[in-house]
């Protein structure tokens, strides 16, 4: 099975329009489901979510450990590892994801988890799962 999606055009302050890979995921727990769409980030070591997207999804703290992910710039973000499945194509899976306590981070599709259930292609400003 193959399922694709167009990159997105975007602006760059450095190189004016730019196009980025994203996929639209599904996203889902506790009977809650939030399609998104995300940047695929072959460099993230795990998906990130922000802090609104895990309320969303009915996330809570409770006794879960807080830690700290370091992204490009070295800014430290606080999260919590949570599992969740999601859904691309017909395809659904479960992961472990960076739910971030703070707002200001972009929604990130990384590795861990992902890539022993999906090839990924970034071929042709096409972002392409087979699984």
């Amino acid at each position: 099975m193959e399922i694709e999606f167009s990159f997105r055009e975007e602006h760059s302050k450095i190189f004016g329009p730019i196009l980025r890979p994203v996929a639209k995921v599904i996203f889902k727990h506790a009977g809650i489901e939030v399609p998104q769409w995300v940047y695929v980030d072959s460099g993230a070591d795990m998906t990130l979510i922000p802090k609104s997207m895990g309320d969303l999804l009915g996330f809570k703290i409770n006794e879960d450990k807080i830690t700290e992910v370091k992204g490009v710039g070295e800014r430290v973000i606080p999260v919590v590892i949570k599992k969740a499945k999601i859904q691309i194509g017909e395809k659904e899976i479960e992961i472990h994801l960076a739910w971030s306590l703070v707002e200001e981070v972009p929604m990130l599709l990384g590795r861990k988890d992902l890539l022993d259930h999906f090839e990924i292609l970034l071929k042709n400003d096409k972002t392409i799962f087979r699984y």
